[in-house]
């Protein structure tokens, strides 16, 4: 019994130890690592300032299709396709390591991994249900206290309350 009550009270303490992690630290990890593999594939769209590389417009428009109801559609307005995934890729990931507009940058990348799972009907269990799971915790909790959007939100709050209460 006495062992018992030892094991029990070594796993509290840890249990305790593990649930002293600041949230702020795994939601940065979550940012970071959702936004890596969305940074890489975006840089490969791209041969200089907004332009399409020669790769990304052939994939769209000759490649890639989406898979619905067992049947294979190819992109709707492939080249236009290719830009916003290649904007989305590059912009979502800088807003998401930053933690500014978190919400809306994880919304943005749930939206893009699933118009990937029905392009790429493979990738669900190593990549896209990661992704969306990872996506839909930022789109849930947000970015954390080391974030941008909690030091906006600071100021901002701060900011209301000094020209609610303007001083004498």
């Amino acid at each position: 019994m006495m062992i018992i009550t030892r094991l029990t009270d070594i796993v509290g303490r840890a249990d305790r130890l593990l649930a002293s992690i600041p949230a702020a630290l795994p939601l940065l990890c979550l940012r970071l690592a959702l936004a890596i593999p969305f940074w890489r594939s975006g840089l490969t769209k791209w041969d200089g300032f907004l332009n399409l590389s020669s790769g990304a417009r052939y994939l769209f428009q000759a490649e890639f299709r989406l898979h619905i109801l067992g049947q294979a559609f190819p992109y709707p307005a492939p080249l236009t396709m290719a830009f916003l995934a290649g904007l989305g890729e590059v912009l979502l990931p800088v807003f998401l390591v930053l933690g500014l507009g978190t919400r809306f940058a994880a919304l943005g990348i749930l939206a893009m991994t699933v118009i990937i799972q029905l392009t790429v009907p493979d990738g669900l269990v190593n990549f896209h249900l990661p992704w969306f799971a990872m996506a839909l915790a930022l789109l849930v909790y947000g970015g954390g206290t080391l974030s941008a959007d909690r030091l906006l939100s600071a100021l901002l709050t701060d900011r209301l309350k000094a020209s609610a209460h303007p001083a004498h």
